[in-house]
């Protein structure tokens, strides 16, 4: 397994970054990452963007909208919100289990005294409440499954750039699903910082991943992930590959 952990918040270069493993670093059958972004909206690749937000306060807070390339609903990041991501071959019925994937962090949570368990929804939860989301993505030959934790999120920004208005917009694109939410710091009687978690997760990925190694990028590499990380912060990609809807 190698690990990649990634060193800048910006959301389009870290989606392409993502993507890039997936689809190119092809010379290790697992790949695990981690990452925290500006704050930002991601959508899934099959959602409409102004159905999900609200557009005039997500322009007035400087909230950016990047679409990913997995399914799932629209979800809200901050500097206090740790994203993963794990890529593996898709060679056996766990490469569709969202619980296997999500084990490394119910396990941190545990070594953290808290515990979490894994919802009929893909969530992750603690006491009812979600701290979790999962998605994935598919090629041929590999699953790309990652979710975007809330440890200390500024949920007050959280509900309002979401917030939209049911007859604002009539879209064919999936609508998210609300659900409850808390953050882990509210829930840790023994408080931490964003980069103390961070390192919590990864030191569990390594107690069971003792063979893991980081990737070591190239020019080459690293060049084409800028490239695609000027398309993913594009209008055509964010609003431009949207399902139809009645207001342009």
């Amino acid at each position: 397994m190698k690990y990649i952990i990634s060193k800048t918040n910006d959301t389009a270069y870290n989606v392409a970054l993502e993507e890039y493993a997936f689809k190119h670093i092809l010379d290790d059958d697992e790949i695990f990452m981690l990452w925290i972004n500006e704050p930002s909206i991601i959508i899934g690749k099959n959602q409409n963007g102004l159905a999900e937000i609200d557009s005039d306060y997500v322009r007035e807070q400087g909230i950016r909208v990047i679409r990913r390339i997995s399914g799932g609903g629209a979800v809200y990041h901050d500097l206090n919100n740790l994203n993963y991501t794990l890529i593996a071959p898709r060679k056996n019925e766990n490469a569709f289990d969202f619980q296997a994937f999500s084990q490394p962090v119910i396990e941190a949570l545990a070594n953290l005294g808290l515990t979490a368990t894994f919802s009929g929804r893909n969530d992750i939860e603690i006491d009812g409440k979600k701290i979790c989301g999962n998605a994935q993505a598919y090629t041929k030959d590999r699953v790309l499954h990652h979710g975007c934790i809330l440890f200390n999120v500024d949920l007050s920004v959280l509900g309002k750039a979401l917030a939209v208005k049911p007859d604002k917009i009539e879209s064919k694109g999936v609508k998210s699903v609300r659900s409850r939410v808390t953050n882990i710091y509210d829930e840790l009687e023994q408080k931490i910082n964003i980069d103390e978690f961070q390192q919590a997760i990864f030191e569990e990925v390594k107690a069971t991943r003792p063979d893991i190694k980081e990737h070591k990028f190239t020019e080459e590499e690293l060049n084409e992930i800028k490239k695609l990380a000027e398309w993913k912060a594009s209008w055509d990609w964010n609003y431009g590959k949207a399902p139809a809807y009645n207001l342009r």
